[in-house]
């Protein structure tokens, strides 16, 4: 008789110099920046609700347990197979691979390689081992350069940008003294359960058992129940199709995302407390919401004017109308699929998933469109600034760095009316400390500078800089080309100095003194990927002219660029910016450069922008 076995495993004891695969047809890694983010923030949030900072590692054994699901094996002799949850799997191997390079030199360092791959006659293999993602994942792993868009793979594409989530998401609170002990309780303190079948055929059969029979309603159709229930029973049959039309509308940008509507709008228009981190803190309001949001409104209905079958109607009819179809309207702005709400776009390119909560505080049901469209560009733009102010001086802009900002500011914004959200939001960025003009480096002669981290947030910045330049001259935006990451015209972030130090010699004393300027911003731009493959390792007076050829911030380096170029010399005329050619690029012309990269992002984040926006 075969056995279906379940057992609950810890991340150790999972993974440690074990063997899995994937079958061909289940070899798709289809995680999101999402759902990744998601896992990060509820493994960072459970462990940082424990953590006392200074008590013994030890005391990790006592922290709360957290369940990370199941996982559905099918063995075969001894060929363990996936044949649920290797979304998962996948994305703790690579948070795994993430905190191995975190802990790099230190001494309380936690050793995980054993989980990661396994190693025989000489030869490494992974312990996830699917031979078409061997290339993508050593590379993870020694901390070397990868080009996804040399894999025709999606999943291979798919765990390289995961990756890249991670690295660039986890929290500034994990990486200090916290760190060895968040690994600890990670690999002893979270737990999966182990289903383990004997056959292909049982393997699938618990998978459908688990997924198909006997389904729990989700939230979202527990509150329907809840609010048609309240309805007057007239307007049942109206508010129902009201329902379906709007959820069948969300439902055609992902399973979860009626879910991820409701947290959002509730938080934006109900949520008036959020859970501390620190260990024994309850969850509130936000935290609730995001987790129980069919519950916490139950709860809180009379709270939130549900009282009579007619605020019930109301709710339904109004309300949810309302929010969900401009829910839907951020949805396609923030792929670029509405004009004028290019900000959102902004946003979303830059990885912010928190930006939708404050974008619907302060709309309300009987705002005109176009005020509606302007509390939207105004929203949008605060984010904006804000998260390149926080770029500009290497400062987070994670999920959990950033929430409980985005928590105040939402509940500050909540229902005001354009210009008193206008001037709130502007009095927020006055009272910043750190903006492109008040930078506070460790290296303020260096200023901002790409390193390996940055890669993606910088090549977002000199899209933006390139579009504000060609767009101010009369040109069309190109910014969607520009950050469009697959094909072979893609744009990647290219040095102006080649990587070579022998041509610089005399400028600096060390490599590594050379090296750190040749990476600061103004000494960037945006190149077609075939560029640098042909022309990047050429003295700077060898590329010159193939840059005339390029956008019009690259164009700018060449004399020519300045001829016979109408909009271009009037943009300089009406902004003042300190544009001029160089027949050389020596350390004052990249001094220079950098100086009118700093004073173009001036512009381009100008909190100015919010006032006239609301005219005010």
């Amino acid at each position: 008789m075969r056995k279906i076995e379940g057992e609950t495993k810890t991340v150790r004891e999972l993974l440690e110099k074990t063997k899995y695969r994937i079958d061909y047809y289940q070899r798709e890694y289809r995680w999101e920046q999402k759902h990744a983010l998601e896992l990060l923030d509820d493994l960072a949030s459970k462990f940082q609700e424990n953590y006392v900072p200074g008590h013994p590692r030890k005391e990790v054994a006592q922290y709360d347990q957290y369940f990370l699901g199941s996982i559905v094996i099918s063995q075969n002799d001894e060929v363990k197979y996936i044949v649920d949850g290797q979304q998962r799997l996948t994305t703790l191997t690579l948070l795994l691979i993430l905190l191995k390079h975190l802990q790099k030199g230190r001494e309380d360092s936690v050793k995980v390689d054993d989980l990661i791959y396994s190693e025989k006659y000489g030869e490494r293999s992974f312990n996830l081992d699917v031979p078409e993602r061997d290339a993508c994942m050593n590379a993870l792993f020694e901390d070397q350069a990868f080009d996804p868009s040399e894999s025709e793979s999606k999943s291979v594409r798919n765990i390289y940008e995961r990756y890249q989530d991670l690295r660039e998401n986890i929290p500034d609170e994990l990486k200090g003294e916290a760190l060895p002990y968040f690994v600890d309780w990670l690999l002893e303190n979270v737990h999966l359960v182990k289903i383990t079948t004997q056959s292909d055929a049982d393997a699938y059969a618990v998978f459908e058992t688990m997924n198909d029979r006997g389904l729990s309603l989700t939230p979202t159709e527990m509150l329907k129940g809840y609010l048609l229930a309240n309805v007057p029973p007239k307007y049942r049959v109206e508010a129902d199709r009201v329902w379906r039309n709007r959820i069948g509308e969300l439902a055609e940008f992902g399973k979860e995302t009626d879910a991820d509507f409701f947290k959002t709008w509730l938080r934006a228009h109900y949520a008036n407390s959020i859970r501390e981190r620190k260990k024994g803190a309850k969850p509130e309001d936000f935290d609730r919401i995001g987790t129980e949001f069919h519950r916490w409104l139950r709860e809180h209905a009379a709270a939130i004017g549900l009282s009579s079958e007619d605020d019930f109607y109301r709710f339904l009819q109004r309300d949810f109308s309302f929010y969900s179809r401009w829910y839907v309207r951020l949805l396609r702005a923030a792929r670029g699929e509405e004009r004028g709400l290019e900000h959102v776009m902004y946003n979303a390119d830059q990885g912010f998933t928190l930006q939708f909560m404050p974008l619907l505080a302060p709309l309300l049901p009987d705002d005109p469109k176009e005020i509606i469209h302007k509390k939207l560009r105004v929203v949008a733009r605060y984010i904006d600034i804000l998260l390149t102010w926080r770029i500009w001086n290497f400062r987070s802009i994670s999920y959990s760095t950033m929430q409980y900002a985005m928590f105040i500011v939402t509940r500050d914004i909540r229902s005001k009316d354009l210009p008193t959200l206008a001037q709130l939001l502007y009095d927020r960025l006055m009272k910043e400390k750190e903006t492109i003009a008040t930078p506070s480096y460790t290296q303020p002669e260096i200023g901002l500078f790409l390193h390996q981290q940055n890669r993606r947030k910088l090549h977002r910045l000199l899209a933006r800089i390139t579009e504000y330049v060609e767009v101010g001259s009369g040109m069309t935006s190109r910014y969607r080309e520009y950050v469009h990451e697959e094909g072979p015209g893609r744009y990647e972030v290219e040095h102006i100095w080649p990587n070579r130090y022998e041509y610089f010699q005399g400028m600096f004393a060390t490599e590594s003194e050379f090296q750190q300027h040749r990476n600061r911003f103004g000494g960037l731009l945006l190149l077609p990927k075939k560029f640098n493959a042909s022309y990047g390792d050429l003295p700077y007076e060898e590329k010159l002219p193939y840059y005339l050829q390029q956008n019009l911030l690259a164009k700018s380096l060449h004399p020519l660029a300045y001829d016979r170029n109408p909009g271009f010399r009037q943009f300089i005329e009406r902004t003042e910016l300190p544009f001029k050619p160089y027949e050389h690029f020596d350390r004052q012309a990249l001094d220079e450069r950098h100086e009118l990269y700093r004073q173009i992002a001036e512009w381009v984040w100008n909190p100015e922008d919010l006032l006239r926006e609301a005219e005010l």
